[in-house]
């Protein structure tokens, strides 16, 4: 039995290193590769990836996970890996889930890229250039 679970966890390992490497239309187009979230005390490290109710979400802090941190409804420990060039803005909690400059994002039906790091500010109230050439700063 100790044989399948080496083989196992250096499966695990190999797709985790791939993981790394890909970019989010590969990861999202292989999601069952990857381990359901599991609520029950696991110890999730930056960058893990897990699937919830059909999306996969990348784990931006580390963490050991509670039932009431599903990765869908806690932005600031997991991060949905989409192709969505403008997904909707989510206010960030904290340094660890805030927007980067050059960030795009869409919020009340205008698409905003962020024109400094560390943003945690709502679009159109600072540190945000909405398209069309508005600026927010």
């Amino acid at each position: 039995m100790n044989k399948y679970i080496e083989e196992a966890k250096a499966i695990r390992a190999s797709i985790s290193g791939l993981a790394k490497k890909a970019d989010d239309e590969t990861l999202i187009d292989n999601k069952d590769a990857f381990p359901y979230w599991n609520g029950n005390g696991v110890k999730y490290e930056a960058g893990f990836l897990v699937k919830d109710i059909g999306e996969l979400y990348q784990v931006i802090q580390p963490h050991t996970s509670q039932l009431d941190w599903q990765p869908a409804t806690t932005p600031a420990l997991f991060k949905k890996v989409s192709l969505d060039e403008y997904p909707q803005w989510v206010q960030p909690t904290g340094a660890q889930d805030a927007y980067n400059k050059g960030d795009k994002v869409s919020d009340e039906g205008q698409r905003w890229i962020s024109d400094i790091d560390g943003n945690v500010w709502k679009p159109g109230v600072f540190g945000w250039s909405a398209l069309g050439g508005d600026t927010f700063a």
